[in-house]
């Protein structure tokens, strides 16, 4: 059994926390040890919210301050992570990749622990595209000093892999590992009758999204359908900033009674609602991301209609295991929805080849914890040879 020096800087409670606790789950599920490094503030704060303290340093640094901010953490981090290492002497370092965070790299170049990398988001290029990086260079700097440096880098999608090897690492230093699904926590779900009676929704078509909401999302797409379809409800589960917009246009659209938001969930509550959902929507993705709610979707048996984009094609192939659109062409959306609610077949079909998904591409948490055990003996091997 191994002993993992689990190292993140990961304040919120959104799906960054989720794909955590799951990988520790998955590792002390299967016997092995976990110690974890992370910020004090770790497990305070609502799902999709940030730590006070991190708030309060963007509110009184100017955006370069800030960023060199983040850069002087490494030295505490360090620190926190090198008395971590000899106290309990670590078989390998698992670092969640963060902008200009360099630890985990010292850490390596210090002790010589084998270091994996985590990458699940090209943080430096999304914020420079959202205007909010004002050091790019050093970011793209450290970026690249981290992958180097690491044994092995695990982004989760093969989009996102594009961006470590532009950074200078090899190919055979990148193990893509997407997101997965927890099925003992799926297996738990009541059926789709039980879980709409639950809900008040018993007798509709559901329309479903799970996730912290956000005007990218697109949930906004789903309106007009509800509008042409009086049979169907909409239910949100989750909540956030984009909520009260989309509540907003459903009152105007005269749908609001058919709109339905949970608010937040806990996470071992989510399957019991994802359960009423008789169409699973991603109307919208970013273009790296593994989406974690595809794979409750997927775990599910859920029909999906997601964006037909590089990252998904990953996982779902058009009229085989989901419905994909053209996310440049704004009706095609609907036109993939609509032909879903009108082909309970299709439906039918989808729902079974959704299911078996995650068996045949391998896509729960125990596999990938288990996937980055195979990776660290590998690499112990070679060093040993």
């Amino acid at each position: 059994m191994a002993k993992i020096l689990y190292h993140h800087r990961t304040a919120s409670r959104d799906g960054q926390r989720v794909h955590i606790d799951e990988m520790v789950h998955a590792w002390k599920a299967a016997g092995h040890e976990v110690v974890m490094v992370e910020p004090g503030a770790a497990s305070d704060g609502a799902m999709g919210k940030t730590s006070g303290l991190i708030k309060t340093l963007k509110s009184y640094l100017p955006g370069a301050l800030y960023e060199l901010a983040e850069l002087i953490y490494s030295i505490p981090a360090y620190v926190k992570l090198y008395a971590a290492y000899r106290r309990e002497r670590p078989d390998f370092l698992y670092e969640r990749y963060q902008s200009f965070m360099l630890a985990g790299r010292w850490l390596a170049k210090t002790t010589g622990i084998v270091f994996l990398s985590e990458v699940n988001a090209p943080l430096t290029q999304e914020r420079q595209s959202h205007g909010t990086l004002k050091l790019p260079g050093l970011a793209g700097a450290c970026d690249g000093l981290i992958w180097r440096a690491a044994d092995q880098v695990l982004p989760v999608t093969q989009v996102l892999a594009g961006y470590v090897t532009e950074k200078g690492v090899p190919a055979e230093r990148i193990t893509v590992i997407p997101n997965g699904a927890n099925m003992d926590l799926l297996s738990k779900a009541p059926s789709v009758d039980e879980a709409k009676e639950t809900v008040g929704l018993a007798g509709a078509t559901v329309l479903g999204f799970t996730g912290f909401i956000r005007e990218w999302h697109g949930i906004d797409r789903v309106l007009p359908l509800l509008e042409a379809r009086p049979e169907t409800a909409l239910l949100v589960v989750g909540d956030g900033p984009a909520r009260a917009s989309i509540e907003a246009q459903a009152k105007e659209r005269g749908v609001d009674e058919r709109v339905h938001f949970t608010g937040f969930v806990e996470r071992a509550d989510v399957p019991r609602y994802v359960a009423a959902f008789d169409v699973a929507l991603q109307p919208d993705v970013v273009e790296y991301a593994s989406p974690l709610k595809l794979f409750d979707y997927l775990g599910l048996g859920k029909p999906v209609v997601a964006p037909d984009t590089p990252n998904i094609r990953e996982v779902l192939t058009q009229g085989d295991n989901a419905l994909l659109f053209d996310a440049a062409d704004e009706e095609a959306f609907t036109r993939c929805v609509d032909a879903l609610l009108a082909d309970p077949q299709l439906q039918a079909r989808l729902s079974d080849a959704s299911y078996a998904t995650i068996a045949k591409g391998g896509y729960k948490w125990r596999k990938n914890a288990a996937r980055v055990i195979g990776l660290y003996e590998d690499i112990k091997k070679e060093r040993r040879s």
